[in-house]
């Protein structure tokens, strides 16, 4: 009986874009189970609740019939978590040059805790390397269409957010 491959790919996705939905589905082809941990990370002050967040990423891998997925939040240390999930491989995009040298860091340390998990990188396709999470919030805060850079569900959830932002700020 063939070994079930698990991928682990992890980031806040806060909120999930064109660029990482682009990496799941690239992802899924190398894996036969792909967990996508929804990191908590407070630290980065994020636009939704790790619940949120997590209903965002169910909802867009739901256009992937057949593939095994499996969306969890998270809030340890990544290679416990690999651990926990049983996953042999870590996923990652990269964007540019600076990504690099971030993950380069990421994978040393990684490895020092546990050499078992290799780290792949995928590198993002030519219309999604511009694209940040938090480059997305910034223009949905100052009123610039997002709709290039997400779904059309996470783009009506940013726009209701920011409405939120702005009533909650006047009253």
């Amino acid at each position: 009986m063939p070994k079930n491959r698990v991928g682990l790919y992890p980031g806040t996705f806060d909120p999930i874009t064109l660029g990482h939905y682009d990496i799941i589905r690239r992802a899924s082809k190398l894996v036969d189970t792909l967990v996508i941990g929804v990191a908590m990370n407070p630290g980065k002050n994020p636009l939704f609740t790790v619940e949120e967040r997590v209903e965002m990423v169910e909802k867009m891998t739901e256009e992937f019939p057949g593939t095994n997925f499996v969306v969890k939040p998270f809030n340890n240390l990544l290679m416990h978590f690999a651990e926990q999930v049983g996953a042999s491989i870590i996923i990652r995009g990269l964007r540019a040059v600076s990504d690099f040298e971030y993950e380069f860091q990421m994978v040393g340390m990684n490895r020092r805790l546990n050499s078992e998990i290799e780290t792949v990188f995928l590198m993002a396709s030519d219309q999604h390397q511009f694209i940040a999470s938090s480059l997305v919030k910034e223009i949905a805060l100052l009123d610039g269409d997002i709709t290039k850079f997400v779904s059309a569900a996470t783009a009506q959830k940013i726009v209701e957010r920011v409405e939120l932002i702005r009533s909650n700020k006047t009253s």
